[in-house]
C-alpha cells in the first residue's frame, strides 16, 4: 500500500482537496475494515482494543497535522514536495513506533509500576495540552536542524525533490532532508504521549502496532485536507488533553481496577463528539457576530 501511494505521487503534483478527501476516506476505510478482520479472527475483546487504540492514535495524531503545517511553512517547502517528505517521515515513524511498542509492552509486563509512571506522564501531558504550550515545537525544530548541520552541510536552495545532492564531491542536505529530520523528531515527541495512551487499552503488541499503523498511514491525506483548518476546531486541544488525562487515570489505576475497553472507547468518542459539536457552535456564533 505504501508503494502504491508513493508511485501515485511520483510526479510531485500538488494534491487537490478532492484527491485528499478520497485518499483520507480510503485509509479510514482500510483501518475500519481491519477491525472486522480482528473481530472475526480474535473476538470482540480484541476488536474493542484495536478500535480504541485506533481512535486514540487517530485523535492524538491530528496535532501532528498542524505541526507539519508549521514545519513546512518555516522551511518554505513547496506543496508539491510535501507529500514526499511526509511519505518517508511516516515510514520512519512506523519503524520508531514498532520499537517503542515492543519496548513498552516488554517493560510493562515485567514492571507493573511502569503503568503508574506512564499514566502520570499522560496526565501531565494532557494538562500541558489544555494549557496550550505551543512554543515547544519551535525549540525542537531549531535543535534538530542544528544537529543535522553538525553531521552534514545543509544548503538553503532546493534541488527538485531530492533530499541529498553532491556538490564539489561532497554530499549536501537540501531543505527537504532538514524538514524530514524535524518531522521524525516531532513524531518521537508525540509518540511519547500516544504509545503509552494506546498501551492503556491493550497490551497486545500486534494490536497496538496495527492500530498505530492504520491511524498514522492516513495522516498524509488528512494533512492536505485539514492543514489550514485548526482555527475552526476551537476545542480540539481541550479534547485531546481530556483524552490523555482519561487514559492516564485509566492506566494509573489499571493495576488495581480494570475498566472495560468498551467503556473506554465510549468515553473517548463522547469527548471527541462534544469537542466537535461545541467547536461548530462557537464558529456559528462568531460568524453571527461578524
Amino acid at each position: 500500500m505504501l508503494t502504491v501511494d508513493l508511485l501515485r505521487h511520483r510526479d510531485d503534483k500538488e494534491p487537490t482537496p478532492k484527491s485528499a478527501l478520497l485518499e483520507s476516506s480510503v485509509w479510514v476505510a482500510c483501518g475500519l475494515a481491519f477491525s472486522v478482520v480482528v473481530l472475526v479472527s480474535w473476538g470482540s475483546t480484541a476488536f474493542s482494543e484495536y478500535l480504541s487504540g485506533y481512535v486514540i492514535e487517530k485523535s492524538l495524531s491530528v496535532d501532528n497535522v498542524f505541526v507539519w503545517a508549521i514545519i513546512f511553512s518555516s522551511f518554505a517547502i513547496p506543496l508539491r514536495f510535501q507529500h514526499r517528505v511526509l511519505f518517508w517521515g511516516i515510514f520512519g515513524a512506523l519503524v520508531l513506533r514498532l520499537a517503542f511498542i515492543l519496548a513498552g509492552t516488554t517493560l510493562i509486563s515485567r514492571f507493573w509500576w511502569l503503568l503508574v509512571t506512564f499514566g502520570l506522564i499522560l496526565i501531565a501531558s494532557g494538562v500541558k495540552i489544555i494549557r496550550h504550550r505551543d512554543d515547544e515545537g519551535k525549540h525542537e525544530r531549531t535543535g534538530a536542524v542544528r544537529l543535522l548541520g553538525k553531521i552534514i552541510p545543509v544548503q538553503s536552495e532546493f534541488s527538485g525533490h531530492h533530499f541529498l545532492v553532491r556538490k564539489a564531491g561532497k554530499w549536501v542536505a537540501t531543505p527537504l532532508l532538514a524538514a524530514l529530520v524535524v518531522v521524525e523528531v516531532t513524531d518521537v515527541v508525540f509518540a511519547v504521549d500516544s504509545v503509552p495512551a494506546v498501551l492503556a487499552v491493550s497490551r497486545e503488541p500486534f494490536l497496538v502496532f496495527a492500530s498505530n499503523a492504520f491511524a498514522i498511514l492516513g495522516l498524509r491525506a488528512l494533512y492536505f485536507l485539514l492543514g489550514d483548518a485548526k482555527e475552526r476546531f476551537h476545542y480540539l486541544s481541550h479534547a485531546l488533553g481530556a483524552i490523555l488525562i482519561f487514559v492516564g487515570i485509566k492506566m494509573t489505576a489499571s493495576h488495581w481496577y480494570h475498566l472495560p475497553t468498551e467503556i473506554s472507547l465510549a468515553v473517548i468518542i463522547v469527548i471527541l463528539t462534544a469537542a466537535i459539536v461545541f467547536s461548530i457552535q462557537k464558529t456559528k456564533r462568531e460568524q453571527l457576530t461578524t
